[in-house]
């Protein structure tokens, strides 16, 4: 049976700067007549159709201005260059259905947007393919610059799709928009699999054939989740006779869960693959079903994951997803990198959605105000001394809140409040909304997501919750240790790996964890960080400084993924 995929967009809470290339330019010029070019063939494109960056970086060297020199003026000493990094150069595109700020429904959207970012300070030369969905916001889609047109086979019967370039440049990164109203006019980028799938046939196919109208032909092509899936299929199919054979593919599974899966006779006809793929060493999946991540899992010179635990998971029935097997075979080139978090947009600090900035110098103050600040806001008994607990999620059974609902009246006394940000299954939703009815003053549940809420939630709160059944990597814990907020998780996936339990003899970890996936650990777990808050204070501020200086940043992922990238090349 097919897997749905739906997800909700985020709220954004930052915007970039204006495009270098396009600061005088407000909307994007009339597409001129496009020119019909097989998927196939690489055609050069001409010269309006040239990166974006190439262009900036000529106009940097005709507009910079003379030297002056002035008497009357001391002379300043030039501020030390950053470090240069010796690593040598590769050029690598990354494709993906969504990037921030553009659209994100979750944690690919900001991996998208942080992990190329940091790719170029590691010596890479980054281009990073998107669709032009509809709901992008305006005040990014006037800004993108047309870069050329032209027409694609599709699908088994040989039907023409247009196929439009959009082009964004931000920090040293090249966006380009794969434009098609046909199927990006929705106003999510997911919706149901009858669309999607058709939709992603196309995406995967458009991304290979702009790169080869552009002639930009990267050393390294970085997939992501099942929606990109194909690529690796096509490069090795469809584009076996054009430049873009020399590049290595990397595919990245975000979340095995979803894979794409539908009846082979859709996926063949919308892709328009040979039939020799649809074996079940490669797409085929069950009896009848093809599956586009398992596909793409099989022709990709590497598979990572975004953590070192579940990638080990996955190779097992529990955690596999029917996939377990697969990965087992595929085990040689599959390894786990943990993701980071972007410091631009998380940043205690400078972080303007607080009404208390903070750092490891003010943290134990600042926060106390923090926390009165956010009771006040959410109409809870403002007190210092109670304990407050977070939970930032989207509300599925994944993340492990049969167990909160299960264990909740008990966790919530008279010196502990509980805040609920998030939406998803109604069931959860419901449940919530009456702790919070039921529990006036110490539950909160906001079901909704507000980005710039979250930050101050998890500024104010004392501890987060995730006590998730699975966990491929997770942000929330890595913000809640950035922001001082101890986190209190099941030991699964990027959780185990980047929280390291408490241990009282050597007063070291830094938060609270539980194994098995049972309510009653989870309580045990929070009952734990309670006793602690309360009866061993000291240690607990220690903890919270010792959360905040731990180097959570994505600098030393992106070492990984460059090192990744080299042994590929």
């Amino acid at each position: 049976m097919a897997k749905k995929n739906s997800a909700k967009t985020d709220k954004k809470s930052k915007a970039p700067l204006e495009p270098q290339a396009v600061k005088e330019r407000k909307k994007a010029p009339a597409a001129p007549v496009e020119t019909p070019v097989e998927a196939a063939a690489v055609e050069k494109p001409v010269a309006e159709s040239e990166p974006a960056a190439k262009a900036v970086e000529a106009t940097a060297a005709e507009s910079e201005p003379a030297a002056e020199v002035t008497a009357a003026e001391p002379v300043e000493e030039a501020p030390a260059p950053e470090p240069v990094c010796t690593s040598p150069r590769r050029s690598v595109a990354f494709i993906g259905s969504e990037c921030y700020p553009f659209v994100k429904t979750g944690g690919l959207g900001g991996v998208m947007y942080a992990l190329p970012k940091a790719l170029v300070k590691q010596n890479c030369d980054v281009k990073v393919i998107l669709p032009r969905y509809k709901c992008i916001p305006w005040e990014y889609q006037e800004k993108m610059i047309y870069r050329g047109a032209f027409n694609m086979d599709l699908c088994a019967d040989g039907r023409s799709y247009y196929v439009g370039i959009m082009e964004y440049v931000w920090d040293g990164v090249v966006y380009d928009f794969i434009d098609n109203e046909e199927f990006f006019s929705s106003g999510n980028p997911y919706t149901n699999l009858i669309d999607d799938i058709p939709k992603y046939c196309y995406f995967a196919k458009a991304a290979l054939a702009a790169l080869n109208y552009m002639d930009w032909i990267p050393d390294i092509i970085h997939c992501h989740d099942w929606q990109a899936a194909l690529i690796p299929v096509y490069l090795r199919t469809k584009f076996v006779n054009t430049k873009l054979t020399t590049a290595k593919t990397i595919l990245t599974i975000h979340n095995l869960r979803f894979q794409g899966i539908y009846n082979i006779p859709t996926i063949r006809y919308w892709s328009g693959l040979p039939d020799y793929v649809f074996n079940k060493d490669a797409l085929k999946t069950g009896r009848n079903d093809a599956n586009m991540l398992k596909g793409g899992l099989t022709y990709a010179n590497a598979i990572t994951t975004v953590s070192q635990t579940y990638a080990g998971e996955i190779q097992s029935a529990w955690y596999g997803e029917t996939l377990d097997a697969h990965l087992r075979y595929h085990a040689g080139k599959l390894r786990g990198i943990v993701n980071g978090i972007d410091y631009d947009i998380w940043n205690p600090e400078t972080d303007a959605c607080l009404p208390a900035g903070y750092n490891t110098s003010n943290v134990l103050e600042k926060k106390r105000e923090n926390k009165r600040k956010l009771q006040e806001e959410l109409g809870l008994v403002q007190d210092d001394g109670k304990f407050v607990i977070g939970l930032i999620s989207r509300l599925t059974n994944q993340k492990g809140l049969d167990l909160v609902n299960a264990i909740l009246p008990q966790v919530v006394d008279d010196y502990t409040q509980v805040v609920v940000l998030g939406s998803g299954d109604k069931v959860y939703e419901d449940s919530f909304r009456y702790y919070e009815n039921a529990c006036k003053g110490r539950v909160c549940a906001n079901i909704m997501y507000d980005e710039a809420r979250s930050h101050r939630i998890y500024a104010g709160a004392d501890a987060l919750l995730v006590p998730s059944q699975f966990e491929p990597c997770g942000l929330t814990q890595l913000i809640a240790m950035h922001y001082g907020t101890i986190p209190i998780v099941r030991e699964t996936g990027g959780l185990k790996d980047t929280v390291e339990p408490y241990d009282m003899r050597n007063n070291s970890g830094n938060g609270f964890t539980f194994d098995r996936y049972d309510a009653g650990l989870l309580l045990d777990a929070i009952n734990r960080a309670k006793a602690f808050y309360f009866d061993q204070r000291k240690h607990w501020d220690e903890m919270v400084l010792r959360d905040m200086e731990k180097d959570l940043s994505w600098e030393n992922s992106a070492k990984q993924y460059k090192d990744l990238y080299l042994s590929l090349t």
